[in-house]
This record gives C-alpha cells, structure tokens and sequence, in this order.
C-alpha cells in the first residue's frame, strides 16, 4: 500500500506448562520463553510499529516476593529495547547468582524479574492519541489479592466506548481515562473483583483468610469473568489477559473480525495474531495451529490446563478481508494464494485498459508488499497467453507473423519504482513538502520506449491517493510513457473501518472524494443533505445511509473519476485506475468475507451508527474520528 495506513495491533501469549527448570533442561537456557516471545513479536512488526509491551507473570511465589514484571518502549526499535532490557537481567542473574544461577530455575524465580510462567507481548499500532509509554500496552490494574490483579493488551477498538463508560460510572466507579482500553480493562476487572467476592463468601465460614487466597486462585472461573464482561462490547477484538494467581485468556470477537490463533503441546500454550509467528518461533507445521472460533476464549488456569470456552453466540463470521490484503504477514500459506489470486483476478480489466497490446506493455509493482498480487497478475497473463496460442495454433489457418515470437512471447516485466528510505519529508513548507514527496520514491531508468510503451503498476490497495498523486505517478510520468494503468488488488475503500484499521475520516478516501466530485458535477448535491438529515435524525437507525452517496454511479465512473482526481495537470501519459470487483474479492478470499470498508456492510450495530457519524462529521467540516 503506498498510502501508509495504521492498523491494528499484534499479541502474542505464552504459558509454559512445566516448571522453568524443565526448560533449562531440555533447551539449555533459562530463556526458553522470552526467546520464544522475542520471535512472535519480531514477526509481527508489520502488524505494529509505534511501541511495544512485555509483561511477565510468576506462578506461586512467596508473600513479599514481586511476581509481575512489565517492560514498555516507544523506541523506535522497540521490542529490541524490551528485550535488550530483558537480556540484561539474565546477565544481572549470573552476576549475582554466580555460573549456576541461570541453572537452577526456583533461584531464578525468587531472584529475578522476567522468568515466570506466562508471558504477554503486545505491538502497539495506535489508530488515534498520543505515543507514549502510557499508552502501550500491557495495562496492568493492580491490587494486594494476587487473584485480582489483570494485566492486559489487545487488538481491538469498540465502536460503542461512551456506553462502556457509562456502564462503569453506573457501577459507581471513576475511570481515569475515557479510552477503550481503559474502560475495557476497568471492565474486565470489575467482574474479576466479583468472581473473587463470590468465591470468598462462599467458602468464608470454612476457612481462614490465608487458606482463601489459595482456594480463590485455584476455583477462579475466567469463563464467567469473560462472559459477564463482553456481553456489552461492541467493536472488532482479540484482547489477551493475564490475572496474578497465572490464569491467563484471550477472548475473540463474535463476528471474528479479529484474527487470533494458537497452539498447544505438553510444553507450552501459545496464542498470536498471526500464525506465521507461531510457526516460525515453535518450528511446528501449520496444520498444528488452529484459530480460536468467533466468541470464543482461550482460557488458562493457574495450573496449565486450558480449554476454548464460548463467551459469546457466535455471529456470522466476517473476519477482516483487508487485513489479508495487506496487513498479515505473506508467508502465511493461505494468505499468499488469495494475494495471487487477487492479481489473476483483475486479468480481463487489465487487458482491457491496455488494449490487449502486450508487446507494447510493461508490468511492475509498488509497494513491495504488492509483490504476490504482482505474481499471480503475471501467472494470469501466462495463462491467458497459453489460451491465446492454442486458438491460434488449432484454428487451422496459417499463422501470419513469427512462429517463433508467437511461442516465445512472454510479459514484459521490470522493476520499475523502489523506495528511498533514506530521504525524509521533514520540510514545513507545503510547495517544497510536495517536491520532496515526489523524492523519495526513484525508478529504473531506460527501460521505457517513450511514447509507445504502457506501465501497468499494481499496488495492494488506494486509500487516501495522496501518495499516487504527489510522488508515483510524477515518478512513473519521468519515464515518458505512452499511458499509465494503476491496478489496486483490492476494491474501492468506500467506507470508514472502526475496529481497529485507521480509516475513520471519510474525507481522506480518494474513492469518496471521486463521488462528491461526481454529485456535484451533475447537479445532485442535494443528495448530500438529504444524508446529512437522515444521519442526523436517525444517528443510531440500522441502515447505512452513507451509501446513497455512490447509488448513482457505476464503479467504472467512480474510478475514472478517481484517476482523474490523482492526475496533475504536470502528467504527460495518459492514467488509468482500475480497482478489484468486489465480487473477485470474495472468490479469492472465500473465508474472510468481512469487507464494510468496500461495501458499508458493517458486521455490528455500532459499524453502521460509525459510518453515519462520519459521514455528518464530514459535512460539519470536523476532523475527529467517529467513535
């Protein structure tokens, strides 16, 4: 994606489930885990960049021994910080402790931070606020009762976060901070405070307060916990916990817009956002790695079992087709084939757009997250021209040309634009910002025939265009191409996302921008105010009346419109913008139907009370988000 997006945040939980000195004896090393948690979140840097978290439960340490341990950076290399912070107190340990102490797990466990049982890393990517070290997670509420502590992170944003918070004023509580991670946690805890109160007065008369701390821990139901919890929520989430007596869970989203995996062994329990990085940190096949079910809970208990519990009814599943666009890790086996088979998707546009010159066509890609759409756009093009040979070949006519060329022919491709990542649009001036955007992307020179050849450059997806108008498509133009063709492999972005994808303002989607300018070209500008009154009127009304906007146009208008819109009046070549069918979408990606961002059909009742929201922030010419 040339437009750089924020998106959602990664998790990544581990609990082992054998005593730490079991691991120092199998693997060598006292550092199984944090090894194993450095891996999970290396591997899913692309998924968050703004800060990290790492926090470290020790199951059944002594009174007046510390058992939670967190580490928070908003470095820019921040899980390397973390961890170097980490390493650091191995290398303390053995200073202390002598050679042996990194042997001899109970020593570690009372002498050091970071060497308990269960581990909790977050990628902080944030959609919204400040960056700071007070807003990455894990958040960690705390209390004397080892069973009331709660440490959490997750990916997630709630669409209905000022009915949350309401709830919790109605509890009699004083949330510090209007946020949903904050009022989610607060949430959570809540009902971890009750499920310790009614273990406690169950079993008050029969045994001492010492002993009730124990039994507490060992009868604490997270499954009730969840289940009282999210009955309210409403948004895309897959939030991760851990609670001080070492129970541990990760709860999932009834429409599973989130994505959330794990696996299991007599060794460990590991849960992660994505299943390349289990796979890659446990070396394990992907057949062994499951997701958890829409609704669902992963829940640990304090002594290593676990189950997945249903929280929540599942929904009809409408996990996030976007993310598999562009935002999950490529090496992921099923996410690789529906990025190829996206590209082959858009074949028959392509052809069209070019004239079916492909002697006269050169194909490429940007960004390099493109990369597999690009491939399986190319292994479309081969097929097409294998089918093209055949009918040639069996027509029974002589064949007028090169025999030769006509078997040999294959698309012409180049690398043709790469990113200078060196170069930064720190300027304020907006003329010069402008000149220096058109800057940082360079292209292979010489390899066009200027005036004859057309550039065929496919991207995963176009937002906001911004990028294409100020810095690509000048770049592409330098070549003196005859005509340019810009493929997005995914549909037009019509609508904003609320659960966890930065797209919130409608004004920055260059697709709704090409449908303003369309209303008001033929007149119709009245259709804005008639939406305007119905968002007004009905704000929390079921239906998105945002998609009156485009009923007018045909997706072909809205696009040409588009292509307009990212050329300047400096562009020589001739542009053309072509997006997925929304229909190619779904054939390539069967399983992952959730697209409200391309069609408006929102998964929950606060997506569509968003989308409304958005759209009378438009027209009141505010710029804050709408939920």
């Amino acid at each position: 994606m040339s437009d750089a997006i924020k998106h959602e945040c990664g998790i990544a939980l581990i609990r082992l489930r054998k005593p730490v000195q079991y691991y120092i004896d199998t693997y060598g090393t006292a550092a199984f885990a944090a090894n194993r948690l450095y891996v999970l979140m290396q591997k899913q840097l692309n998924r968050g960049q703004d800060g990290a978290g790492v926090a470290n439960i020790k199951i059944g340490t002594k009174p007046g021994t510390r058992y939670i341990s967190r580490y928070r950076s908003v470095d820019p290399s921040a899980v390397n910080d973390i961890f170097e912070k980490i390493t650091s107190k191995f290398k303390k340990a053995k200073k202390l402790g002598g050679k042996k102490a990194l042997t001899n797990g109970e020593w570690l466990k009372e002498n050091m931070a970071f060497s308990g049982e269960v581990w909790l890393g977050h990628l902080r990517y944030g959609t919204h606020g400040e960056n700071s070290i007070e807003t990455c997670h894990p958040f960690l509420k705390q209390n004397n009762w080892r069973s009331r502590n709660l440490v959490m992170a997750g990916n997630f944003n709630m669409t209905n976060n000022e009915e949350l918070f309401g709830r919790l004023v109605e509890l009699g509580q004083h949330p510090k901070e209007k946020t949903d991670t904050v009022t989610v946690m607060e949430k959570i805890g809540h009902f971890l405070d009750e499920e310790n109160q009614r273990i406690f007065d169950q079993f008050k008369e029969e045994y001492s307060n010492e002993e009730l701390t124990h039994i507490i821990e060992d009868k604490l139901d997270v499954g009730r916990i969840l289940r009282r919890s999210c009955r309210d929520f409403d948004g895309g989430y897959a939030m991760a916990g851990m609670i001080g007596n070492g129970s541990a869970f990760v709860v999932r989203d009834p429409s599973g817009i989130r994505p959330a995996f794990y696996y299991a062994d007599d060794e460990v329990i590991v849960v992660a956002s994505e299943k390349p990085a289990i796979k890659s940190a446990f070396n394990i096949d992907f057949k062994a790695i499951k997701e958890i079910k829409p609704g669902h809970a992963i829940v640990i208990n304090k002594d290593g079992s676990f189950a997945e519990e249903e929280i929540l009814p599942a929904r009809e599943k409408k996990s996030c087709s976007f993310e598999r666009i562009y935002f999950s890790r490529g090496t992921d086996p099923g996410i690789y084939q529906e990025r190829k088979n996206l590209g082959k998707a858009l074949i028959p546009q392509i052809l069209k757009a070019i004239d079916f010159d492909l002697k006269n066509t050169v194909f490429s890609y940007i960004p390099n997250t493109a990369e597999t759409a690009f491939l399986g756009m190319i292994e479309g093009l081969d097929e097409y021209l294998v089918a093209k040979r055949k009918e040639v070949l069996l027509d029974g006519k002589p064949h007028v040309g090169d025999l030769d060329e006509l078997l040999s022919f294959r698309p012409r491709v180049e690398k043709l634009v790469s990113k200078d990542v060196k170069l930064r649009t720190f300027i304020a001036s907006d003329a010069d910002r402008d000149s220096m955007v058109a800057s940082v992307y360079d292209t292979t020179y010489e390899v066009i025939r200027p005036g004859i050849d057309t550039l065929v450059v496919i991207d995963d997806s176009i937002v906001r265009g911004t990028t294409l108008e100020k810095s690509i498509l000048t770049t592409l133009d330098r070549l003196n191409p005859k005509r340019i063709v810009i493929v997005s492999s995914a549909p037009q972005i019509r609508y904003p996302d609320c659960y966890g994808i930065d797209m919130s303002r409608m004004k920055e989607f260059v697709a709704f921008r090409a449908a303003i300018a369309l209303l008001q070209e033929r007149k119709m500008e009245q259709t804005l105010d008639q939406v305007y009154e119905q968002c007004k009127a009905q704000p929390d009304h079921s239906e998105n009346f945002v998609k009156q906007v485009y009923a007018s146009f045909t997706e072909q208008e809205i696009s040409d419109k588009v292509a307009q819109i990212v050329t300047t009046s400096d562009i020589k070549a001739e542009v053309k913008v072509i997006f997925q069918t929304v229909d190619n979408l779904h054939r390539c990606i069967p399983e992952h139907t959730g697209d409200w961002y391309f069609t408006g059909d929102y998964p929950t009742s606060g997506g569509t009370r968003v989308v409304n929201k958005a759209f009378v922030n438009y027209m009141e010419g505010k710029t804050v988000r709408a939920y």
